[in-house]
């Protein structure tokens, strides 16, 4: 079935004089035929940013970008985050630039490796689909990633369709969900070390935490998306712990459903874009034992406090503040 979206992404692609593939039913597609490096014209970037509000994330393949060119394409987007801390593997001159080779540190600075790190922050596959810094109160709108070097095999990256994912639950189900707002808190589900665990310290000294509508109205398209995740969701406001379980495991597996689902297979030179309001993802698990560098350049443009279907926007709780990271 033909949309609205379709039409005005297929409308915006052809007057830029370039080409999207889409990569599978409901999410993700590949664009051909734009240098991002060489810069971009009015014409390419209203194409790219409907082509994204279309199909959720985009890909491009074979592209040239150095740091500073990566910052440039983004700023055709958005303002670019500037992170506080990053870790020693992020360019020193590109402040809006994190390198995730960073992540491989982390489980180094709290006494244990980062196989071990991974596996009590995501001892469930659900715990493991998140969206960019969801527990703050304005979780990032777009993040765009871009690939350095890749293992041979593995390491692919896996996004959902959260409006679709809405769309497809029951009407009971979505007026009930409408109502009703959760707790996105740092740290949600990880499974402590025995005895004294240095990581739950730092969770608890730079804890971030926000209540988010359930589901939240997409500022830009109207669509309504399920704003759920497995790394940050904590506890629906209002139900038991019981009930907010189910309910959370239920929204949580809908979400996930392989049919809103796209997988995708980086190479060097590859550069995915996402709307972060609209989806969520699943970061590689099975290449840490092959011993293959993966590194990959992250920005994420600054976004704005979600509302939900009745207006009532989010509401921090600790940590986060709008506009200020």
């Amino acid at each position: 079935m033909t949309t609205d979206r379709d039409t005005a992404a297929r409308t915006a692609a052809d007057a830029a004089g370039i080409g999207v593939a889409p990569a599978a039913g409901h999410i993700g597609a590949e664009i051909h035929g734009v240098d991002l490096a060489a810069g971009l014209d009015a014409a390419r970037v209203a194409a790219i940013r409907a082509a994204v509000l279309r199909w959720k994330v985009v890909f491009f393949r074979g592209q040239r970008l150095e740091h500073a060119g990566l910052v440039a394409f983004a700023r055709h987007f958005g303002e670019p985050v500037v992170l506080p801390r990053r870790g020693t593997a992020s360019p020193a001159g590109h402040p809006e630039i994190e390198t995730t080779a960073d992540r491989l540190e982390l489980g180094g600075r709290f006494g244990m490796d980062h196989e071990e790190w991974l596996r009590r922050r995501r001892h469930t596959l659900l715990r493991g689909w998140h969206c960019d810094h969801g527990a703050r109160v304005d979780p990032p709108a777009f993040t765009i990633l871009r690939a350095e070097t890749v293992p041979p095999y593995g390491g692919d990256t896996t996004w959902s369709n959260l409006a679709a994912a809405y769309a497809g639950l029951s009407a009971p189900m979505r007026a009930f969900a409408d109502g009703l707002r959760a707790e996105h808190r740092l740290g949600v589900g990880y499974q402590p070390r025995p005895g004294d665990d240095a990581y739950v310290r730092h969770l608890l000294d730079h804890q971030t935490a926000t209540v988010h509508p359930l589901v939240r109205v997409h500022p830009e398209t109207g669509e309504r998306v399920l704003f759920v995740n497995g790394y940050y969701v904590e506890q629906i406001a209002g139900l038991s712990r019981p009930e907010s379980a189910a309910v959370l495991k239920l929204l949580l597996e809908q979400a996930t459903r392989p049919e809103y689902t796209v997988r995708f297979r980086w190479e060097p030179g590859s550069v995915a874009f996402w709307d972060n309001r609209a989806t969520i993802h699943l970061a590689p698990s099975d290449n840490v034992h092959l011993g293959h560098s993966r590194t990959m350049h992250r920005v994420m443009l600054a976004g704005d406090v979600p509302a939900g279907v009745d207006g009532s926007p989010s509401e921090a709780i600790v940590g986060s503040e709008p506009g200020r990271w």
